[in-house]
């Protein structure tokens, strides 16, 4: 963005100290962009993907693709857990060559096109309502795989629905909340620990689950260390757990966090 924050002063973060709380094996991307303007950056993640309890209805879908005609990605993760499992049970991408891709968000479409599959629709923000929006009412009469988390809002598949679309919700992995993530908590945040001076969130259950990481530690949220929100449903997370979000990002991806970061602590 021209006259933003970040091509102002490329150095606009430098002596404070951000929490990133991604996903380990996502947390790079927005580490980079941190560091980058001179902010030293402290990983703790929040999030760990594993197998759904059960591939049994993930399986009976890529089965079966040629019933479909819109395939909705939610996520980077749940694309890489669909590649995966296109792996192991030899299904090629060419079988999705009839289908129209949705994407929630740029970081998923470019997940999906690193997959070989070419992203019909991606909505300007990384929200659910936006995707929606965008799709409008393409998907009336039409049949929908929808693959994301185990534990998911309901809002895509329940509006499609309401639409005119039949929607099949799969499983394509679950969130955990890695084991070592307590230690690293109790070190930063414990006696002797130095908090960061921002956390930033990049969904509600990154909120959630670093709220529980403290919990498990036996240490108290620090009053001093602000709240960054990618978008309004994080923020709203946040709120629900009492913790006022100084800002969030606009657009509600990770360049806008960065900019909100920065927001925070010019």
């Amino acid at each position: 963005m021209s006259g933003s924050p970040l091509t102002r002063n490329n150095q606009a973060l430098a002596g404070k100290t951000i929490l990133v709380t991604r996903a380990r094996q996502q947390a790079g991307q927005l580490s980079e962009k941190l560091r980058a303007l001179g902010a030293e950056v402290v990983e703790i993640p929040t999030i760990g993907v594993a197998p759904p309890e059960s591939y049994a209805e993930l399986d009976r879908a890529l089965g079966n693709l040629s019933q479909y005609q819109w395939l909705i990605a939610t996520s980077a993760n749940g694309v890489t857990a669909l590649a995966c499992r296109l792996e192991l049970l030899g299904v090629g991408v060419g079988d999705f060559g009839h289908l129209k891709v949705a994407a929630v968000g740029s970081a998923t479409a470019q997940a999906l096109l690193e997959m070989g599959l070419e992203v019909a629709v991606t909505p300007t923000e990384y929200v659910a309502e936006s995707l929606l929006e965008a799709l409008g009412d393409q998907v009336c009469g039409q049949r929908v795989l929808l693959a994301r988390a185990a534990v998911a809002r309901d809002v895509i598949p329940d509006e499609l629905r309401a639409r005119g679309a039949t929607v099949d919700v799969v499983d394509a992995y679950r969130t955990v909340i890695p084991g070592d993530s307590v230690t690293m908590i109790r070190t930063i945040f414990g006696p002797g620990g130095r908090p960061p001076d921002v956390a930033t969130f990049t969904s509600s259950s990154t909120v959630t689950n670093f709220l529980d990481l403290l919990r498990e530690a036996g240490v108290a949220r620090p009053e001093s260390m602000r709240a960054v929100s990618i978008g309004p449903i994080t923020s709203r997370t946040l709120r629900e757990y009492g913790w006022e979000p100084v800002t969030e990002g606009d657009p509600h991806d990770l360049e806008g966090l960065v900019e909100a970061a920065v927001r925070a602590l010019g």
